[in-house]
């Protein structure tokens, strides 16, 4: 069953949330139900979860891809297991592309048990459209000081997110039917009007 689910992935800074946000006033506008979350997150228990992993990181890389996993389950069977099989549109901000990224490729995790844990605890609620935006690592980090809000990820130097933004590519190179990559170095609107298309494309939503 091809779901309503939507997901924004991209380094940090890239826009996710702003982009994740006005796609889904534009699809509510039509009259479609939308459910808006985030990862890690989108539960209470799940929110509980991001506040420990957010604010400290743990020693372990394997405690921290765990955290991120149990967040993940309970985000799946509280929220957006209900609303995809309801029929609404689920629009997440990050989801596995993240973990495969930020646990996986930078953090050492063994993508054979990434994959396992997806096979047991994601499978079948993966995305139909992905929507990486991409961004240069200055124009992230830049971005990211001026709204003044970070995280242990946004303290990393220039290099590690680099390296994040090559990660996110490669990730959307090797799934490309699923993986749109949008330039996030514009404007808003324009950002925006390209996703529009890929959506209405990918859901055969049938507007312009």
């Amino acid at each position: 069953m091809a779901y309503k689910f939507i997901t924004f992935e991209g380094g940090e800074g890239s826009g996710k949330s702003t982009q994740a946000r006005l796609l889904a006033e534009r699809l509510r506008v039509l009259g479609h139900e939308i459910v808006l979350t985030r990862e890690p997150g989108g539960s209470p228990l799940a929110e509980k979860i991001r506040v420990l992993i957010l604010q400290q990181k743990p020693e372990s890389s394997d405690a921290e891809f765990l955290l991120f996993a149990a967040a993940r389950a309970e985000h799946i069977a509280t929220t957006i297991e209900p609303a995809l099989t309801r029929g609404a549109f689920v629009i997440c901000d990050r989801y596995v592309h993240s973990t495969r990224v930020y646990q996986g490729t930078l953090g050492g995790i063994d993508v054979r048990l990434i994959q396992e844990v997806e096979r047991a605890t994601v499978a079948p609620f993966f995305p139909t459209l992905t929507v990486l935006l991409d961004v240069p690592a200055e124009i992230g980090v830049e971005r990211v000081k001026k709204r003044g809000e970070t995280n242990h990820y946004d303290w990393k130097d220039l290099g590690w997110h680099s390296d994040l933004r090559q990660a996110f590519l490669k990730e959307a190179a090797a799934d490309p039917g699923r993986c749109s990559v949008i330039d996030a170095d514009r404007g808003e609107a324009a950002i925006a009007a390209d996703i529009w298309a890929k959506v209405v494309g990918a859901f055969n939503l049938g507007v312009s």
